[in-house]
């Protein structure tokens, strides 16, 4: 309360804006990308990534991390080249398939080559996506929240059950920055990855590693084949078109709203839909 009287509650969303932000939990909050590939190539495969042979973990680990540096190069040098004035998300999809067949048809180790292209090709999908949104991708902290798509829609653990896997994403995420200055991170991106930001690659390839474990298992599995491949990568590609979607509605509607006022109203409606 104000000396006036007056409730200082977070002011509430226009009606469409509550629904915008509703199908933003709905994606945000929903079963991870071990609940989607269940649903494409069958509940067998929905552990898999978790039971990978410690070697073969250890390959999926570093393969991620060179794709997540070249995904970061991409973000920091030309996303703000993207030119499509609407996301194409079909197409990018059909681009992740047609590595993730060759995956498919030629085994573990092809898997991990097509890895760092088939982020690449998802990170320009993500950022059509974000200007769609109103992101202005020359900003190094619009290209950054890009990156951040790729560190959501991992598995819920059970200490973390009740809170939001969005918001507690996004927290991990941005303690990896720190107090980073994004003046210098636009100009080192000559250099090696920017040294900067190692505490935010540590932090984003331990979430994106376990999408990518799951993925690269499901693909590795001998009887999968080219189809499926092309339908893991798919249901990849997809899995974080929906969560850039969700992602961008909210920091669109923070841009407008302000943050406290959209994460009160996105817990409030989490907890109605209950996801």
């Amino acid at each position: 309360m104000t000396d006036a009287g007056v409730d200082l509650m977070p002011p509430r969303l226009a009606a469409d804006e509550l629904a915008e932000l509703a199908d933003a939990v709905r994606l945000l909050e929903s079963d991870g990308f071990a609940g989607r590939l269940s649903r494409v190539v069958g509940r067998q495969l929905r552990a898999v990534g978790r039971v990978l042979p410690e070697p073969a973990r250890q390959a999926v680990a570093l393969t991620a991390d060179k794709a997540l540096k070249t995904a970061l190069r991409v973000a920091l040098s030309s996303l703000d080249k993207t030119s499509a004035p609407r996301p194409h998300n079909r197409l990018h999809q059909a681009a992740a398939a047609a590595t993730g067949a060759i995956g498919g048809a030629f085994g573990f180790s092809s898997t991990l080559v097509e890895l760092p292209i088939s982020t690449a090709i998802l990170l320009r999908s993500v950022a059509e996506i974000a200007r769609a949104n109103g992101e202005d991708l020359r900003n190094p902290e619009a290209a950054l929240a890009c990156m951040d798509v790729l560190g959501l829609g991992a598995e819920r653990s059970d200490e973390n059950s009740r809170r939001s896997r969005y918001y507690l994403a996004r927290e991990q995420l941005k303690r990896g920055l720190g107090d980073v200055d994004y003046v210098l991170v636009k100009q080192g991106v000559a250099a090696e990855v920017a040294p900067m930001l190692a505490g935010y690659l540590r932090a984003l390839g331990a979430r994106f590693g376990v999408v990518v474990s799951e993925k690269i298992a499901a693909q590795a599995v001998p009887v999968i084949g080219a189809v499926g491949g092309a339908a893991v990568n798919a249901a990849f590609a997809h899995h974080f078109q929906a969560m850039a979607r969700g992602h961008f509605t909210v920091r669109r509607l923070e841009r407008k709203h302000g943050a406290e006022a959209v994460r009160f109203e996105y817990e409030r409606l989490r907890g109605e839909l209950k996801v």
